[in-house]
């Protein structure tokens, strides 16, 4: 295990090399359903639309 000094800040249990890795990976999926989203509202849209 790493020195607990070299945490990212108070009330953090990551290091910075943890933190970019879990921010990689939650602006990917974030990503991901934001387009999942975008194509299902289209297809809904084509079916039905509103406004």
């Amino acid at each position: 295990m790493s020195d607990p000094n070299e945490r990212m800040g108070p009330g953090t249990y990551l290091t910075p090399e943890e933190a970019k890795e879990f921010h990689k990976l939650f602006v990917v999926s974030f990503l991901i359903f934001t387009a999942v989203a975008a194509v299902a509202h289209f297809l809904v849209w084509n079916w039905r639309p509103w406004l």
